[in-house]
C-alpha cells in the first residue's frame, strides 16, 4: 500500500496515518527536517511528542533525503510531513529569496527522487501531508510559494500512491 494522507493541521491525519500500519510492524517513522528555524521549539515540541506517542519498536529518522529512507527500508515507513520536507528542502538549498522558477527546478528534482522511491517501494508508505487548499496562506511572497509547491508536492506523490484519505476534524474521507 503507498497512501497519502491530507488535512488541515490538528486534523487528526497524523493518527489516522499510524493507524494504516500494522500495530506489530516495525516502522520507519520519517520526521522530515530539521526545522528551517533553529530555535523553533514548537516543532521540536510536536517531534518530542509523536515520538513519545508512537510504538517503542519504531525508529526515527530526521532528515529531508526521506527517498533515501524509503528505499533502504525493509519495512513501512511513515514519512509525517511532506509540508515539513518542502519547507526544509527550500531552507537547505537556501532558495527562500531566490526566483520561483529556481525553487521550482530544485523542489521538482527532489520530488522526482521522492515519487521515485513510493513508486518502487517493496513495503507499505504512508506520507502525510498538509492541504494547502484548506489553510490560511500569508499573501506575502514566500507563503504563495509555499503553498504552490505543496499543492504540486501533494498532486505528484498522490499519483503514485495507491490511496488518497482526506481528514478533517477526525473523520477520514477516502478519495
Amino acid at each position: 500500500m503507498r497512501a497519502l494522507v491530507t488535512g488541515g493541521v490538528r486534523s487528526g491525519k497524523s493518527r489516522h496515518a499510524e493507524s494504516l500500519l500494522p500495530p506489530d510492524a516495525a516502522v520507519a517513522y520519517v520526521a522530515p527536517g530539521p526545522s528551517p528555524v533553529a530555535d523553533d521549539a514548537d516543532w521540536a515540541a510536536r517531534v518530542a511528542a509523536h515520538r513519545a506517542a508512537r510504538p517503542a519498536h519504531w525508529t526515527t529518522h530526521e532528515t529531508t533525503d526521506v527517498a533515501t529512507v524509503i528505499a533502504a527500508a525493509v519495512g513501512p515507513v511513515l514519512v509525517d510531513c511532506l509540508g515539513t520536507w518542502l519547507t526544509a528542502t527550500i531552507d537547505a538549498a537556501g532558495l527562500w529569496e531566490a526566483p520561483s522558477a529556481e525553487v521550482a527546478a530544485v523542489v521538482d528534482e527532489e520530488l522526482a527522487r521522492l515519487g521515485a522511491a513510493v513508486a518502487s517501494a517493496r513495503h507499505d508508505v504512508v506520507l502525510v501531508t498538509n492541504e494547502v487548499g484548506l489553510g490560511v496562506v500569508p499573501a506575502y511572497r514566500s507563503g504563495r510559494l509555499f503553498r504552490d509547491l505543496l499543492g504540486t508536492v501533494n498532486q505528484q506523490v498522490a499519483a503514485v500512491c495507491d490511496e488518497v484519505h482526506l481528514v478533517i476534524a477526525g473523520r477520514v474521507l477516502r478519495l
